[in-house]
């Protein structure tokens, strides 16, 4: 709607046309957005020069207006038939939806491809002389908005090593959560949380079916082990742009993330609902699949080293056209309309403006961790943990790290690594330490964060030492997590290649996947080794 410019004259009101089961919250969305919002009896008692719909119902023709109408996804793809009317016409292009008592109801019928007009001479010939092409304004918009990337991973935690998986599901029973509802909490549980990060992103219609609280309730312990969850009003844009990989469905969301070239995978495909003959069937077709039960850390990796963009290009193509010159088509057309009025069409193509930055729901981290990892013998420590759920760990990867909030009895007794992770702490980290030594008797290592960038190490038997991240000349100095910090010290205290004489003042290097830090230890009335300002520093 931006691109009816308000600079032209142009006033503009929002309605909401009743009948779906899905349109709960909708009109206070809009009214939220500050936007003039006219209820369904106001808008069809009054005179307008044009009306845009995202989607097609024959009660539309009650409005005394020019009506545009254009697909609100990738293209026109799924089979509806309590709105269609039949089982082979997709849903926006069928007789029933743009027919009323022999008579075409939209103006003009916005397709994002030519394609779509040749599946409508199928379904609705009648209709095809109101078909344009005008693209995909919305692709268009994520495209600009990939200068943002490093802005948008971010906001979503893929930082310092992290990448970013991103679930989607579309709505209905052959969607993502339709068949897997428990994939977002197997994927946050099972891939290590210093390499990932998981973000989900659900059909409106989800969040009309089940409610805002419903969806959080459902996946509260997916959000308990990390899990952020994408709002349906905004940052699906953004979190395509910022992904490494996707798992999706059939849904438009997971279809443009595969045009953005992102390593998108189909946990659930929806061929039992999509128009065969649709560009989206041919992609729940060829798009590579993700097994749900089997090494999901294994099937990422393999599809990272394998995928090829431009293997999915056919299928893209035929959906997606007009993609840089969309905003100005579509523009075009509506501004067709106002001519009569005199209102005359911008001089200049629109901008596609980079979409806002995702605001993701999401929970305090987690607090325990099951932790693997090995120590090379030369001063470098792998680290993985994942995090721990009640309920849904039953048997140990390897060693216990918890936080000092971590609460689960047999959890805490078990840790061989304890941090305490808050900065701002009523106990200086020595007395914590004191205290904590006593508590968690089992406990190997115990860590204190001081700042971002350093913490306090007692190993058992009561040695301290200080701990530091080290930076190279150009770059800040990384953070120093509390909790990583305590397993690699950990592995390195229990792995034989311990034996080779080494001692932690010698420093470590802690990787966690890709990601590799330095280390500093000194012991108790040493020198700071390093400035602890933020001043300049010296190689």
């Amino acid at each position: 709607m931006r691109l009816l410019r308000a600079e032209d004259g142009i006033e503009k009101y929002y309605t909401v046309n009743p009948g779906s089961v899905f349109g709960d919250g909708l009109g206070e969305y809009l009214s939220a957005l500050g936007v003039r919002v006219l209820t369904w009896e106001e808008a069809t008692r009054r005179s307008f020069d044009l009306a845009v719909s995202c989607s097609v119902h024959p009660t539309m023709r009650r409005l005394d207006a020019p009506l545009m109408v254009l697909p609100h996804g990738a293209g026109y793809n799924r089979l509806v038939t309590e709105s269609t009317g039949d089982s082979r016409s997709p849903a926006g292009l069928s007789r029933r939806e743009l027919m009323w008592r022999g008579k075409v109801v939209p103006a003009a019928i916005g397709v994002s491809h030519p394609e779509q007009i040749d599946r409508l001479a199928e379904t609705c010939p009648e209709a095809v002389p109101y078909a344009v092409t005008v693209g995909d304004w919305c692709f268009q918009r994520i495209r600009a908005s990939m200068s943002r990337r490093d802005h948008y991973r971010a906001r979503l935690g893929a930082v310092n090593g992290r990448r970013l998986v991103v679930v989607h599901s579309t709505w209905s029973s052959h969607s993502l959560l339709g068949r897997h509802p428990g994939l977002p909490l197997r994927l946050v549980t099972s891939l290590p949380v210093d390499e990932f990060a998981v973000a989900a992103v659900f059909h409106p219609n989800v969040w009309a079916r089940h409610t805002p609280d419903g969806v959080f309730d459902r996946l509260a312990e997916a959000m308990d082990a990390g899990l952020m969850i994408i709002p349906p009003q905004e940052g699906w844009r953004a979190a395509v742009v910022a992904s490494d990989w996707v798992v999706g469905d059939h849904g438009s969301t997971s279809f443009y993330s595969a045009a953005a070239d992102r390593v998108t995978l189909l946990a659930a495909t929806g061929l039992d609902e999509l128009d065969p003959a649709s560009p989206a069937a041919a992609f729940a077709h060829r798009a590579p699949r993700l097994a749900p039960d089997r090494d999901v850390y294994a099937q990422l990796m393999d599809a990272a080293r394998r995928y090829d963009p431009e293997d999915l290009r056919p299928v893209v193509d035929r959906q997606l056209a007009s993609v840089d010159t969309s905003g100005a088509r579509t523009q075009e057309r509506m501004y067709a309309f106002l001519a009569q009025r005199g209102v005359r069409p911008p001089r200049y193509a629109p901008h596609p403006s980079p979409v806002p930055a995702p605001e993701p729901a999401h929970r305090p981290a987690p607090t325990a961790y099951d932790v693997t990892g090995a120590h090379d013998g030369t001063g470098t420590v792998d680290v993985r943990r994942r995090p721990m759920i009640a309920g849904h760990h039953t048997e140990a990867r390897g060693f216990y790290a918890v936080t000092g909030e971590e609460n689960h009895l047999l959890w805490r007794q078990a840790a061989e690594v304890v941090a305490r992770t808050e900065i701002e702490a009523e106990l200086p980290a020595t007395e914590w330490a004191d205290r904590e030594s006593r508590r968690s008797e089992h406990a190997n290592v115990l860590v204190a964060a001081v700042d971002t960038t350093r913490c306090l190490v007692r190993l058992r038997g009561g040695r301290e030492l200080e701990a530091r991240t080290e930076r190279t000349w150009g770059t800040r100095r990384p953070p120093l997590d509390a909790v990583v910090l305590g397993a690699a010290v950990n592995l390195w205290l229990t792995d034989t290649a311990r034996d080779t004489g080494q001692d932690l003042t010698d420093g470590l290097s802690v990787r966690t996947g890709d990601w590799q830090i330095h280390v500093t230890f000194s012991p108790r009335g040493t020198s700071d080794p390093l400035p602890t300002g933020d001043g300049p520093e010296h190689g």
